[in-house]
């Protein structure tokens, strides 16, 4: 990470405005990063790019290098003639405030198929497409025969599939890839539209100063080809289903704790291929993106296993992650991939119950942790989220994050106590309080601030846009460019130019 002061807004582009029921890599993410650069703003966080499971959520994707289909834009589709202007207007059941994840994949896969079986018919050796292909190989076979099997299949998660594809026995599967191969091909016919888009949206982002902030999930989630694909390195039983699974006991967000449900490691399989699923894992990640959030971070020293059969996660114990090992590993792959002094270019997400022991992994591995500042006001003056305690400058400052309340909402639900001392502390009036906790952010010694984009708004909890262990209503929030005022861009601006964060502006 560098050691410059930077800022900057946190955003999926699911959230963003357009036509077709989500956002996407279109027209409004380009606006976006030249609203970033209005607002002197340098940093874009995003959630995972990757597609998403269940509960529509993108950290339980069905693969963690495959791109989201869904944010493929329609209109360059259009350009490349494969669609045409009828087959790209909106329909009536497309919400503009919130993502409806039903009516936005019927729509959007419809037209994926339109586009893929015009280009197919003209030019199915395409130069590009086949480069995308042969370059990608290494998960792109997999992850579309997966994608063909789940369709094939649709209802069952892979582990009731035949036996024979399940346990990938090589005659089943050759045979699937010769039956399906129409579908296989659609599949990465989406996965080169997504990188291709994506890299032009990058390459603009970057050459107007913004940094793309990635994130990576740490688990995998079991009906997924990374899975199907490499079940040695998972703690499975014998029919692929997982043994144990994952999540964390209970913490401020839930008093049973979350149960996340995805399968473990089997992290003495990872250490005796020194890593290397993972490593290009964490590689593919940081070609993306210009930095990347490691999501729960406590996992590499220790992890809450949880038995399988369990409702909740309150019966489930820690057990030690692979540690520093892990990292080692990874660090001459990156400086082979990018250069000697490259640097590792990670955020730890280090939330919620964090041990002295986890604390030293990370600042062994020189890596910046994160601050939330709606942590911070349990009326003591110790608190670590206070900016006056923080103790690092190479750290990552939030008013919230994906998971939190907006600051609104957050704001409006403490009690008068809290209230009191967030006024004192911020030397606010409450009138708007959004402001006054990014202002906390922006002065910080943190080289990074990162703020939600329902917080530059001063939108309230209804524009939340995770509830940990929430089933519904989750990742659906959008917003419109109505709501976005000269104003919002001019404040961020002011705050980068009276607290230096230009790091990358204009570079």
């Amino acid at each position: 990470m560098s050691a410059r002061r930077a800022s900057g807004i946190l955003l999926h582009p699911t959230s963003l405005p357009g036509p077709h029921g989500s956002g996407d890599l279109g027209a409004s993410a380009y606006h976006f990063v030249d609203w970033l650069a209005a607002g002197r703003q340098s940093l874009w966080q995003v959630l995972p790019l990757s597609g998403i499971g269940p509960g529509n959520s993108p950290y339980m994707s069905p693969s963690v290098f495959a791109g989201n289909e869904m944010l493929i834009a329609l209109a360059p589709l259009k350009e490349s003639t494969w669609l045409s202007d009828e087959e790209i207007l909106p329909e009536s059941d497309l919400d503009e405030a919130r993502v409806d994840f039903s009516a936005v994949k019927i729509f959007r896969e419809t037209r994926l198929r339109l586009a893929a079986k015009r280009f197919f018919a003209k030019s199915r050796e395409a130069e590009d497409f086949v480069a995308f292909c042969d370059k990608s190989r290494d998960w792109l076979d997999d992850y579309a025969l997966f994608k063909a099997l789940d369709k094939k299949y649709t209802g069952n998660i892979w582990q009731d599939w035949p036996d024979s594809i399940a346990a990938r026995e090589k005659s089943a599967i050759d045979s699937a890839r010769l039956d399906l191969s129409d579908e296989i091909d659609f599949w990465k016919f989406c996965q080169w539209r997504f990188f291709t888009q994506w890299a032009l949206l990058k390459r603009y982002a970057n050459e107007h100063g913004v940094r793309i902030i990635g994130d990576l999930p740490i688990f995998v989630d079991s009906h997924s080809a990374d899975v199907w694909a490499h079940r040695a390195l998972f703690d499975l039983n014998a029919d692929g289903r997982p043994r144990v699974v994952s999540g964390v006991p209970p913490d401020y967000f839930s008093a049973t704790g979350q149960r996340w449900g995805t399968p473990l490691y089997a992290w003495s399989a990872h250490k005796e291929s020194r890593y290397s699923w993972w490593i290009a894992r964490l590689l593919a990640v940081l070609r993306l993106c210009d930095l990347v959030r490691i999501d729960h971070f406590r996992g590499f020293e220790s992890y809450w296993e949880i038995p399988a059969d369990a409702p909740n996660a309150i019966g489930g114990r820690w057990l030690s992650g692979p540690g520093a090992g892990f990292f080692d590993a990874f660090e001459p792959e990156l400086k082979k991939a990018r250069g000697e002094n490259a640097p590792f270019r990670i955020i730890a997400e280090d939330l919620g119950e964090i041990t002295d022991a986890t604390r030293a992994l990370r600042k062994s591995i020189g890596l910046p942790g994160m601050r939330i500042l709606q942590f911070a006001f349990d009326g003591h003056a110790d608190n670590p989220y206070l900016p006056h305690n923080f103790d690092e400058t190479r750290t990552v400052v939030y008013t919230g994050t994906h998971d939190n309340d907006t600051t609104v909402g957050w704001w409006e639900s403490l009690d008068a106590h809290c209230r009191d001392y967030v006024l004192r502390y911020l030397c606010s009036d409450g009138k708007e309080i959004h402001w006054d906790m990014i202002r906390a952010a922006m002065a910080s010694v943190a080289e990074f601030a990162v703020i939600p984009m329902q917080d530059v708004l001063g939108l309230g909890a209804e524009h939340r846009m995770n509830r940990p262990g929430g089933e519904t209503g989750c990742w659906e929030w959008r917003f419109t460019w109505s709501k976005v005022t000269p104003r919002h861009a001019g404040r961020l601006a002011e705050f980068a130019d009276i607290y230096g964060r230009q790091a990358f502006f204009g570079r």
